[in-house]
């Protein structure tokens, strides 16, 4: 071999080597990253999404339509039916893929060689959350998290219409609402809103690699001006044993109370009579009947829960009460959930609040589904939503010093925050936090 052959044989051998390498590369996936050459040689290019490098695979993207299940999409596409069979009958544990939405996005990874066999099904949930099939080797069904970091945001508004309409028209994430109604569900009927209520809240909000905010996850203090009243709410976990987030207010008084405000969660009802002594009912030829409760309207099989801890004393049917519960909390205070499909506690248990104790219904005298909550005080049937309910513990004086040192700040936050058309509230900057829980009983 010439000196001219040694010399140049071994470049021609690594172009054809390097060349090689991208056309092996470039024969599946594509990647916006171009290939980078380090001093080690060629550097494997990398798409991580969902958990898997996309290079690997080819790719199909596309949105569920009408008439689409999980079994017509990949059966379509030639995947093993043992295994779509599997999968669909393992994700009833975690996600129940019978229960995909129309327009929600998905992913199909399919192998790199002619065949293009589907092995990989991914399906967005959410901005947050997704569903991955994996039908290469042994059948998995999970759910996933996108990687987020929190952050804190500053958000206010004045009540128009609803709170969610009000959160609508500011673009709010609309968890903001359930979590409000969480926090003040024993002090504020949300359903009994003014017009010119007023709010601000500090809120935790996941923000995504790619700047997509994908919603609340809890709220660090707020203030919620309700019918002339001021409510303040500074989260904080006090309890050493559970370090379950509880809500103080600004004299360290806690905001839960023994009973909630409503036999529902929020969002899952609308009041449809009130407590009415004078009351006319067409069930009864519109001849005037005292309604001794407040009927909270809900679609059949939407859980009724307990409003505070007690014993049950009545589980059975009877007349025109229907299918019904009766719960003793205490020596004073008996509560009473009539017209239930079906009962989930017998006399003499013991419930917590919030434990499910039946679901909505319509037996006994009921022109639709709703479930009549009655409050019983002294003997006597009286309108919980006028009550004076007694609060839960204050804040233990072991740690209130340390509390009102703490709620300063968000304090202050608080009274800096404009309402809406006082200044742009886009003008506050996020905050990142790296722990979302700033007062604990831990010792740091």
């Amino acid at each position: 071999m010439t000196e001219f052959c040694k010399m140049v044989l071994p470049d021609i051998v690594k172009t054809l080597y390097f060349l090689a390498m991208l056309l092996l590369l470039g024969a599946c996936g594509s990647s916006t990253d171009p290939l980078s050459i380090t001093k080690s040689g060629v550097e494997m290019p990398v798409d991580m999404q969902f958990g898997f490098n996309m290079i690997d695979f080819e790719v199909e993207l596309d949105t569920i339509r009408s008439g689409d299940t999980f079994g017509k999409i990949m059966l379509s596409r030639d995947a093993d039916f043992q295994k779509v069979d599997q999968a669909a009958r393992q994700s009833r544990s975690s996600f129940d893929l019978r229960k995909i939405q129309l327009g929600k996005p998905y992913r199909i990874l399919k192998s790199c060689d002619s065949l293009q066999q589907p092995l990989v099904f991914i399906y967005e949930n959410d901005f947050l959350n997704y569903t991955v099939v994996d039908l290469r080797e042994e059948v998995k069904v999970y759910e996933q998290k996108h990687p987020y970091e929190l952050v804190e945001r500053q958000l206010s508004g004045v009540i128009e219409g609803s709170l969610y309409e009000t959160l609508q028209r500011q673009g709010i994430d609309q968890n903001l609402s359930q979590e409000l109604a969480n926090i003040y569900a024993w002090n504020i009927d949300f359903f009994r809103l003014y017009e010119g209520d007023k709010f601000k809240v500090i809120a935790h909000e996941r923000k995504l690699r790619d700047g997509t905010m994908a919603g609340i996850k809890s709220i660090k203090a707020a203030v919620f001006e309700h019918r002339g009243d001021t409510y303040y709410a500074f989260a904080a976990n006090v309890n050493e044993k559970t370090l379950q987030t509880e809500y103080y207010d600004e004299k360290g008084e806690s905001l839960r109370r023994t009973f909630l405000k409503a036999p529902l969660k929020f969002n899952a009802y609308r009041i449809s009579s009130r407590y009415n002594l004078q009351r006319k009912i067409a069930f009864y030829g519109n001849r005037t009947r005292a309604h001794k409760g407040t009927d909270y309207a809900a679609p059949v099989g939407t859980p009724i829960i307990a409003t505070a801890d007690g014993e049950v004393i009545e589980a059975t049917r009877r007349g025109g009460n229907g299918i019904y519960a009766k719960i003793r909390h205490n020596g004073t205070y008996s509560t009473q959930y009539l017209h239930m499909k079906a009962l989930n506690v017998k006399k003499g248990q013991r419930v917590r609040q919030g434990d499910i104790i039946g679901w909505i219904g319509m037996t006994g005298n009921t022109s639709g589904p709703h479930v009549c909550y009655r409050f019983w005080k002294n003997g006597r049937q009286v309108d919980p939503l006028q009550e004076k309910l007694p609060a839960a513990a204050p804040i233990a004086k072991s740690f209130a010093t340390s509390y009102f040192e703490y709620i300063k700040l968000p304090f202050e936050q608080l009274a800096c925050i404009p309402y809406p058309g006082e200044n742009d509230l886009n003008s506050w900057p996020e905050i990142t936090i790296n722990n979302e829980n700033a007062l604990t009983s831990k010792k740091p």
